[in-house]
Formats: structure tokens, C-alpha cells, sequence
């Protein structure tokens, strides 16, 4: 029975008897045996070739690096290796195998010599758990097998999930956090002084939205829209983000005492991959030299540009799409449908949401080629350096494709459109947008929600379904030729291998970076989740609601759709750590910037403390904020348009029309009012930013990165250790 476990299976296409890709098939193959690899070939459609490694390989394996796994070996007895380090060794024996033309497989799957490689998914004991407790619908809200996905994946899967589940169980509180913020907004805050005055302001004339056949409006209209920014825009929303700053702290702390739990049970504190990945090499290559470290200031100039001309690409795009939303009010205003005509800003900001998720979408599939090339000039030495530049390169593309758009939104718009009679213009025609009198924080609101609600949803089905279909396809394709085998060739067919080999087969192929991806996708909707939570509380509840699909989504593409991954082992997330607490630091950043520029808490505030009827009188009865809407428009003088503006109806009768803004009615230059509101947001976020990021710091300190226990564990073992070496000593050699 022992005869029939295999390591690997290598599968190739049929090729003539002596031409070239037989020859080098033949040449690899050869090498392998040199090796000790015992090689069973069956035929299909394809060839199949089942790779098993001599046991000497894994002794040599234990001799050279302290295996966590058989820690009491001695130089008679040997402890089976776990399958994961079985599949890890051969597979690295066979990535690094040469043949005589110099090709190693790699080289020779590109060629098309062999189409796939890959280790088998078995009928075991361990599978059959996952099966059951994992990988299915029904155990949705269950605690996963971290130690049984070890044992079948390997720690750097096994690590994926533990922090997937942790950071999910996290996003409960943030989630509750959120959804209260929203329900003070929807009630405590629900009779905001600042909506009913815009609700209440029947007889305030408003500037035209668009400069042909646009009207004035009366700004009562926007009722509805003003009700819905204060339930986003409050002083909840304040707490809320420096709850979130906080939160984002304590979920990193407390996950690295976690990781410093699963790392110790799993005894990765004194494994060190560089050593394994020498120790690797010199099992398969006793002459082995090691590759040394190399920088070139050239390659990383070469880089650098190539980055700095993606993030250009990047704004472009950006620019592209304010464009779009400044062409799109202008045509949705003009419109004769009067749905469009009155809804032109909400139906121009929800478009070029899904217009920008789409760019998402297309700039995904582009940016792994950039990043590829990145690193080939680079050259990395290992591959966990190759993967740590590789994850530095595709996340900030990913990063400022998934946030040019918004940064815009929430910084730029409204902001650098002009007033009336003097408007910024794209290519001397269009008006940019201008914010709502209600403020820009509802346009932030609506691009985020637009933007992960259809990310998380239709990035999730086609996730399952195209594995699922493609799986299916692959297995149709099979059937007739496996009939004809049993019918021609019925010896063959009975092989119990075989029909376990075609099944692995037909599973959709995977890769070193497979992993990867399952990664980027969650750190990416953790920058949604903190760095723009300010203007969309319901964040964290739409991650919670995703993460806790996507857990069960990957663990049942990982056992039943896809091929078996190569098991790696970690001690921890690798780079992904710092990558997210670079997020947590541009959180509070963002959040900052959020409520001191987008939202109007800080306008308001100063209206309140300096310029409302309570710094006059003594109004305890009285709401400060009364007025504030009146207090932020600004007049303006039909006379002074640009000459090409055309409103229709024609006006007559008053000569001053409003628009929000804080300027002088005679010179529209800059009241003291407006540099007042300045100074305060400029202050707002100086304190914010201080505060957040001290209590950050705080929290950090609080929270000891390894807990007690496992400091004293590894302090008791070292002890240990020690005590036992000291045994060995021979007295005499201490005296002399």
C-alpha cells in the first residue's frame, strides 16, 4: 500500500516518439531518478507521471534543520516527516531539478514539455475533517480547524485563516459601533437644525446647476438629500473615528499575541526560513552555492520610475473620471426626462461609482504584469523576498486604483470648482461639480457604498463560480475518452491510481500567488474599512457580512474546486503585518481629514462659537446652529455671468441669487469668516491626529505584542535546553 503514495504528479501532452519536447520530458525525468525518485507513469489523454521521493532526501532534511516535528530524533531513528513537508521538499527538489540543456521545470512547463505539476488531494482522515467541518455552507458560524488546515495546507494557509477569522471576529464591534453611529444620525440627530433650515427654505434662490437651459431652484428642494447627509455628517461621527483609529490599534496588538500563541503550539519560533531554504538546496544539490545578496541603484531606479509612471496612469484614470461626472451633470441636468434632470447629481455620482469599480476591475488584470516585471529587474535572492516586493508593488496600484476616485471626492470636489461668474472649466466648456449646500460627505458616502457592495458581491460569485464551471467543463471534457479507455483498455483503467490522478487533474490550477490574492482582496477591504469609515459608518458591517462568506467560500475552493496547494510554512503574515499598520496610521490620517475638510461638523462649530445668535445673547432655549444655512451662502449678482450662460426661464425681477460659499457680495474675494473656518479645520486636525495617534501608541504599549505565557514558555525550554547540553560536557573539559 505504501507503493502507491505519491508526492507529485507531473502531466504532459502525448508528443511523437523523438521529437524535441519528448526528448527533454525524457531528459528531466532522468534526472529525477538519478535522485532516487521513484516515477510511475499511466496514460489518459494525457500522461501522468506519479513522483515519489527516496526517503533518504527527508533524513537528510532532518539532520540539517531542527524539524518542529521530530525534535527527539537521534542518528538511528527517524520520525515520518508530515505530508505538508514531504509535498514542500519535493516540490522544491523538482522546481530546482536541471536537466543537461540547463532547464529546470519551469522553463520546460513554458516550453509545454509538461503542462501541469502538482500534489494530490487524498482520501484521508484529515481531508474528510475539513470536509465536514470547513469546507460546506452548514457550519457557516462555527469556529475553524486552525490545526487540522495546518495540517493539511501548511502554516502560511493555516496563519491566512487564523487571521481572516480573527480580524472577522473583531469587525463585530466596529460593525455595532457602526450601525449605532448610523442610528443616532437616523434619531438623536434626526432634527437637526441644519436640515430644517434647508428644509424650511422655500424663498432661497439658488445659482443654476449648469450654464444652458439650467434654472434657478429654491433650496427646499434638496430636503430629502440634507435629511440623509445628517444622518452620515454628526457629532457621532467624530467619536466614531477615533473609535475606529482605536480599534484598528487594538486588532493588530491583539492579533500579534495571537500569532505568538499559534507560532509557539506550533513550536516556528526558532525556524528560520532562510536556513530551510539553504538547507533545501544542498539536498539537492550537495555542490550548492549560495546566492549572494546584490543591489543595483539602476534596476531600483528603473523600478521606481516604472511605479511613478503606473501612479500617473492612475491619476489619469481619476481625472478621467471626474470628467466624466462633470460631463455627466451638465447632459443629466439638461435633460428632458425629469427624473435625470432632477436627480442629475445623485445619478452622475452613483454612475461614476460603478464607472470607477469597473476601471477596478480592468486595472486588476494589468497590474500583476507590472508588478512581475518590477520584480524580474529587481532580482530578488529568496522567494519570500521576491513575494514581500511583489505584495509592496501590486498593493499600492491596487491602492490608488480603489482610492484616486474617492481621495477626489473627499478633498477636491466642490473645492476647486470656482464661483459663479468665474467657474473652473475642463477644456474651457464643462463646470466641475459643485458640493451639495448640504456638504460632500453624502457623494463620499454613496461612491464607497456603491464601490464594496459590488466589489464583495460580484467579486464573490464569479470567485465560486467560474472555479465551479470551469471544474465542470474540465470534468465533461474527460468522460467520453475515459469510456473508450475502459472499453479498449480495461488493465490500464483499474489502476487505482489513475482515476485519483485525473480527478486531482480536473481541479482548477493553482499558484505560488493564490494565496496571495485571497490576501490582497481582504487588506484592500480593510482600507475601506478605516481609512474613509468617517463618511460610511456601514463599513465595517458590509466586511463582517463578507468575511464571514468568503472564509467558507476559499475552504471550499481550497478542498473541493481547486488542485492542492503546496503547503509553506510561516511564523507569521510576513510583510502583510506592516502593510497593515500603515493602513491603521493612514486611518487616522484619512478620518482626520474626513471630518475637518469633507464633512461640515468643523463650519458649523465655528457658526456655533463665534457668529450664531447665542455669542450675542444668552439663548439657553435656542439651538446655536439657527441661521447657519442663511450664514453659508454667499450672494451673487445675475449681472456678473460669464456672457455664453443661459438660463431659462428667463429671469426678471431680483438682481441676487445665492451659492454656498464664503465670499464678499461686491468682489466675491474671501470673507474673515471663511479663513476662520480654515484655521479651525487646520486645527481640528492637527489635535485629531495628535490624539488618535497617541492613544494609538498608548494601546500599543498597553498591549504587550507576546503575552507572559508564551514569553515564559520559550524562557523554560531555552532553560531546558540548556541544562540538558550541559549534561553532555565532560567534567574535565570544564577543568582544563
Amino acid at each position: 500500500q505504501n507503493e502507491e503514495k505519491w508526492d507529485f504528479v507531473l502531466v504532459s501532452d502525448i508528443h511523437e516518439m523523438g521529437s524535441e519536447k519528448e526528448i527533454k520530458r525524457k531528459k528531466f525525468l532522468d534526472e529525477l531518478s538519478k535522485k532516487g525518485f521513484t516515477i510511475k507513469k499511466i496514460e489518459d489523454t494525457k500522461l501522468f507521471y506519479g513522483v515519489r521521493a527516496p526517503q533518504h532526501i527527508f533524513w537528510k532534511y532532518q539532520c540539517l534543520l531542527t524539524n518542529p516535528n521530530s525534535r527527539q530524533r537521534n542518528s538511528s531513528a527517524y520520525q515520518d516527516v508530515p505530508v505538508t513537508t514531504r509535498i514542500r521538499v519535493v516540490h522544491f527538489i523538482l522546481q530546482n531539478t536541471v536537466t543537461s540543456d540547463l532547464e529546470k521545470l519551469h522553463d520546460l512547463m513554458k516550453k509545454k514539455v509538461f503542462e501541469a505539476a502538482f500534489p494530490l488531494h487524498k482520501k484521508e482522515e484529515i481531508r474528510e475533517i475539513l470536509k465536514k467541518k470547513w469546507a460546506r455552507w452548514r457550519v457557516l458560524f462555527k469556529e475553524q480547524p486552525i490545526e487540522e488546515i495546518r495540517c493539511y495546507f501548511g502554516e502560511k494557509v493555516a496563519l491566512y485563516f487564523a487571521w481572516l477569522g480573527w480580524y472577522t471576529y473583531l469587525l463585530i464591534f466596529a460593525a455595532l459601533a457602526g450601525v449605532a453611529t448610523m442610528a443616532a444620525g437616523a434619531t438623536v440627530f434626526s432634527s437637526s437644525q441644519v436640515s430644517k433650515e434647508i428644509c424650511d427654505a422655500n424663498n432661497t434662490i439658488m445659482c443654476p446647476l449648469c450654464d444652458q437651459n439650467c434654472s434657478f431652484w429654491v433650496l427646499s428642494d434638496t430636503c430629502t438629500y440634507a435629511k440623509i447627509t445628517h444622518v452620515i455628517d454628526n457629532e457621532a461621527t467624530v467619536l466614531f473615528a477615533i473609535f475606529m483609529a482605536i480599534w484598528a490599534t487594538v486588532f493588530l496588538e491583539l492579533w500579534k499575541r495571537e500569532r505568538a500563541k499559534v507560532a509557539t503550539s506550533w513550536d516556528l519560533y526558532g525556524w528560520d526560513e532562510e536556513e530551510e531554504e539553504l538547507a533545501l538546496q544542498l539536498i539537492n544539490n550537495s555542490q550548492h552555492e549560495p546566492r549572494l545578496y546584490q543591489h543595483s541603484y539602476l534596476r531600483s531606479t528603473i523600478v521606481l520610475i516604472l511605479a511613478l509612471l503606473m501612479i500617473l496612469v492612475l491619476i489619469g484614470i481619476a481625472h478621467a473620471l471626474v470628467i466624466y461626472r462633470a460631463v455627466a451633470t451638465a447632459l443629466f441636468t439638461q435633460s428632458e426626462v425629469s427624473l435625470l434632470s432632477q436627480y442629475a447629481d445623485i445619478i452622475a455620482v452613483t454612475t461614476g461609482a460603478v464607472l470607477h469599480y469597473l476601471t477596478i476591475v480592468i486595472m486588476t488584470k494589468v497590474r500583476s504584469h507590472t508588478a512581475c516585471l518590477a520584480g524580474f529587474l529587481q532580482k530578488p535572492r529568496t522567494f519570500s523576498q521576491r513575494e514581500n516586493n511583489f505584495t509592496v508593488k501590486i498593493f499600492l496600484f491596487q491602492f490608488f486604483t480603489n482610492f484616486s476616485s474617492l481621495i477626489y471626492i473627499a478633498f477636491f470636489l466642490g473645492r476647486i470648482s470656482g464661483h459663479p461668474g468665474h467657474y473652473v472649466r475642463i477644456a474651457g466648456h464643462w463646470r466641475l461639480e459643485e458640493c451639495h449646500p448640504s456638504g460632500c460627505i453624502t457623494d463620499l458616502f454613496i461612491q464607497m457604498a456603491v464601490i464594496m457592495v459590488l466589489k464583495q458581491t460580484i467579486s464573490n460569485v464569479m470567485e465560486y463560480l467560474i472555479p465551479l464551471i470551469s471544474h465542470q467543463l474540465r470534468k465533461k471534457k474527460k468522460h467520453p475518452k475515459k469510456r473508450s479507455l475502459m472499453l479498449g483498455e480495461e488493465e490500464e483503467a483499474e489502476d487505482p491510481c489513475k482515476r485519483q490522478w485525473l480527478s486531482n487533474y480536473e481541479l482548477n490550477e493553482v499558484n505560488v500567488f493564490s494565496l496571495f490574492n485571497e490576501y490582497l482582496e481582504i487588506v484592500i477591504q480593510y482600507s475601506f474599512t478605516t481609512i474613509f469609515v468617517a463618511a460610511f459608518p456601514l463599513a465595517p458591517l458590509l466586511a463582517l457580512i463578507n468575511n464571514v462568506i468568503e472564509i467558507h467560500l476559499d475552504a471550499i475552493k481550497m478542498m473541493r474546486l481547486r488542485r492542492r496547494m503546496v503547503p509553506r510554512k510561516a511564523k507569521d503574515i510576513g510583510i502583510w503585518l506592516q502593510v497593515l499598520e500603515a493602513i491603521g496610521i493612514l486611518a487616522v490620517i484619512g478620518n482626520g481629514l474626513v471630518i475637518a475638510i469633507t464633512s461640515d461638523f468643523i463650519p458649523v462649530q465655528v457658526y456655533k462659537y463665534m457668529y450664531s445668535p447665542c455669542t450675542r445673547k444668552n439663548h439657553t432655549s435656542m439651538d446655536c446652529s439657527t441661521g447657519y444655512i442663511n450664514n453659508s451662502l454667499s450672494v451673487f449678482h445675475i449681472r456678473d455671468f460669464e456672457p455664453h450662460t443661459k438660463v431659462l426661464p428667463e429671469f426678471k425681477g431680483e438682481h441676487i441669487k445665492e451659492y454656498r460659499d464664503y465670499r464678499n457680495a461686491d468682489d466675491y474675494t474671501y470673507t474673515v469668516q471663511f479663513w476662520h473656518i480654515f484655521a479651525a479645520r487646520l486645527a481640528f486636525l492637527i489635535l485629531f491626529e495628535h490624539v488618535a495617534l497617541c492613544v494609538k501608541l498608548i494601546a500599543a504599549w498597553y498591549i504587550p505584542d507576546v503575552p507572559q505565557k508564551v514569553k515564559n514558555k520559550i524562557l523554560t525550554e531555552k532553560h531546558s535546553n540548556l541544562r540538558n547540553g550541559l549534561r553532555w560536557v565532560m567534567p574535565w573539559k570544564c577543568q582544563g
